[in-house]
Order: structure tokens, then sequence, then C-alpha cells
């Protein structure tokens, strides 16, 4: 049986352990929520002063020049492109994941009604992440087309059925973080007709991902998850190239081919810079800069590959200990036993997930809570950010729900109490 001197022993012969320095994370408190908001990097303050009291406190508007802030969106995309499996100059930091999902999604409709006039569905998972379900329906109402859902084994015979214009799935499953074959089901909806569009909110910066490998059409992604950017972060958008042209509906003024002639005629620019929608948030891309730095820092040391390794050989300890120590209290698995199979997350069923995720958060350690729809189960979510976690905080972690659970401390009406924001 594991000890917690072998978890120490593990942290101590860590290759990614000294990239945990480059975070500010409160004492006393195991971090388990990154895949829902990344942790502060120690950078991110002191750049946020320097472009607040600096850059716009002194250079005033100036700094739209002298500090290249209209570059910005473009410099932070080709960092997130690294990640990605992305070229230079193939995407862009910008907006929202729901607002670059609607406009990829509609690019993508105006594609396939000239390419594939009699293809009419856009599919996605019963169980993918809500906006992004929430945006297909709009977008499908303005086309005329049917959003149809199905369960993850079943997506393979419903591209085969030859209706389907658009797959749209979410690349790591919010719920139990499932991991797609990305270029399989791109190749799947290929030979049927159909364009793949990728929501990499769970992936950027968890597990290597290769848009260009995989022959991907359109992805989009969360700036504030794995990629540490702070809460609201600026999100990312990519077009393959053979796309980059498809227009897209949010025709703003920074996405024009001459943004400042100021002409009352649109007229797009070139690539994925039309993109681009409005002025860019220039305190929330100086953060995100640190952030996606942050997962950088890992390049040297074996990148993505290694990340999603340490996250898989976390989230397997945590999985062996919760078996070891809780069995018998209510808990069941909700996540794929292969760490290949996932993404940095485990998620466990248990019918009070919710005053047990309470007593969790109030003896330190955090990690987050999913109610169950349509007869899922609810689930304590937990995220294994290889950056900063410690072999050791898993260990605590699980002594902790163990006693719990164990105890039924969790059973008092405080803990039962709903809140707004989990």
């Amino acid at each position: 049986m594991l000890t917690r001197d072998a978890c120490t022993a593990l942290d101590a012969q860590d290759p990614l352990a000294d990239l945990r320095a480059q975070f500010d994370l409160p004492t006393g408190r195991i971090y388990l929520d990154g895949n829902s908001l990344g942790a502060l990097p120690r950078s991110t303050a002191p750049r946020l002063q320097q472009v607040v009291t600096q850059d716009w406190g002194q250079g005033l508007i100036e700094s739209w020049n002298t500090a290249n802030w209209m570059t910005w969106p473009q410099g932070v995309g080709d960092k997130i492109a690294r990640l990605i499996g992305a070229a230079p100059g193939e995407v862009v930091a910008a907006d929202s994941t729901s607002v670059n999902l609607y406009k990829v999604l509609s690019a993508a409709t105006r594609i396939q009604r000239l390419a594939q006039p009699a293809h009419h569905v856009l599919l996605s998972q019963r169980d993918n992440f809500p906006t992004d379900l929430y945006i297909a329906q709009s977008v499908c109402a303005a086309a005329g087309w049917r959003l149809e859902l199905a369960e993850a084994a079943a997506i393979p015979a419903r591209l085969a059925a030859g209706d389907v214009a658009v797959l749209m799935l979410t690349h790591v499953n919010y719920r139990t973080g499932a991991l797609h074959d990305m270029a399989a089901l791109t190749a799947q909806a290929h030979a049927a007709g159909a364009l793949a569009v990728w929501d990499l909110a769970h992936s950027a910066g968890s597990v290597p991902v290769r848009l260009h490998a995989a022959d991907a059409d359109f992805a989009v992604g969360c700036g504030y998850k794995f990629l540490n950017g702070g809460p609201g972060a600026p999100a990312f958008v990519w077009v393959h190239p053979r796309h980059a042209d498809a227009a897209q509906p949010l025709s703003g003024w920074i996405g024009h081919a001459q943004p400042f002639n100021f002409t009352t005629h649109y007229e797009a620019a070139a690539g994925i810079h039309h993109y681009l929608c409005g002025s860019p948030p220039i305190l929330g891309l100086a953060a995100l800069d640190c952030g996606v730095d942050s997962v950088l820092a890992a390049e040297p040391l074996g990148g993505m590959a290694a990340l999603h390794a340490k996250a898989g050989q976390l989230g397997d300890l945590f999985m062996r200990l919760v078996d070891e120590r809780c069995a018998g209290l209510g808990l069941d698995a909700a996540s794929p036993r292969d760490a290949a199979q996932r993404g940095s997350q485990v998620s466990l069923a248990h019918a009070q997930a919710w005053p047990v995720m309470q007593a969790l958060i109030a003896h330190g350690v955090i990690g987050d809570f999913r109610a169950g729809v349509d007869g899922d189960p609810d689930l304590l979510r937990f995220g294994f950010t290889p950056l900063y976690l410690r072999f050791v905080d898993v260990w605590d972690a699980v002594e902790t729900l163990a006693d719990i659970l164990g105890s039924r401390s969790w059973d008092v009406p405080t803990f039962h109490a709903r809140k707004a924001v989990t």
C-alpha cells in the first residue's frame, strides 16, 4: 500500500517540480480546480502593474503604437499555437469561447451550404458543455439546420448516415474528463462530407493537441483554465488555412483589412485576422500572456507530452488511493481509468456530491461540483494541473476525502445549502 512518504519521494524525483515556483499559491489549500480557473502566475501582477501604470498611465493612447498593443492578439495567439499544433499566424486571442464558437460555426455553415447543400445536421455530444450547445442551437436556427445530440460511442455511426454537415465536439469532456480521438473523429467527419469543429477549453495546456496533424477545420478554446490567464481571460480561435478566408458574421472594425481608414464598407482582413472583432482587451491579454508563458516553461522539460504524462500519473494515483481508502463510501469513478483516454481531470459520482464538495472546500481541498442532467449522476470534479500540483497533495486530498466520507462530516445544514456559483 502506498504511503505519504512514497508520494513525497515521487515529488523529489519529479522533473517538472520546479515549475510550481511560477505560481502564487495560497497556503493551507490543495488546489484541484485548475480545470475551472487556473492558478495565479507570479509574473501576472507585476506585468499588469507595468501595463496599467506605465503603458496606460504614462504612455496613454500612444501605447497602442509604442507598446504595440494592436499586435497583442496575434502575439499571444502565436504562443498558444505552439501548444495546440498550429502554425504562427493561425491563432488569435480574442473575445470569449462562446463568441468565437459562434464565429466558426457560422463560417462552417456558409462553407457547407455551398459544398454540401443536402447536409443539414450539426452533430454534437449529448453531454457537451451547455454553452456550446446553446450557440449551436442559435446557429442552426439561423441556417435552417437541425442540431442533433448523440452519445460519444454513437457518433461514428451517426456520421456515416450521410446528412451531417458539421461535427462539433469538446476535445476533453467537461464532466468526465474523457478524451476524444481528434484525428480519428475528424477523419470520419471528413469521410462523411462534414467539417470538424473542436472546443479545446479543457485540453489547451492540458493534453497534447495536434490540430494540423488531425486535419481539423476549426478550433476555439478558453484562456482561464489550463492556460492560467485569469478569470474571464480572452479566449482564442484557430481556423485551418484552407478555410481562413471563409466569412464569419461579426464584421467588427479590428477585423477590417484597413481598420484605421474608417470606411463605411467592410472589407475583411486576410486570414485569421478577420476573426478579430472589437478592440483588443489589453489588460486581459497581458494576464493571458503570462499564463501561456507558464505553460510554455515546460517546453525544455518535454512540453505538453511531459505535462500530460504527469497529469496522468497524478490522476492514476488519485484513483488508486480512492479505491484503497474510500472503498464502500459511495464513490464511483466517472472518468476513464486509462490515463491516455482522459484529460487532466478525474470525476467521481456520489449521491451527496454537493455537500461532500462543500465539506472538502471547508477543509482546504478545492475541487468543484457538477450537477447531473438527464439521468447523469452528480459529480465531484478534481483537476490535476501538473504545473503546480504535487503527488503529496493528492495523498492529502484523498485522506481528507476519506475522513469526510467516513465520519459523515459533510452531513450538516451548512454544507447542504446551495450557492449560486461553485
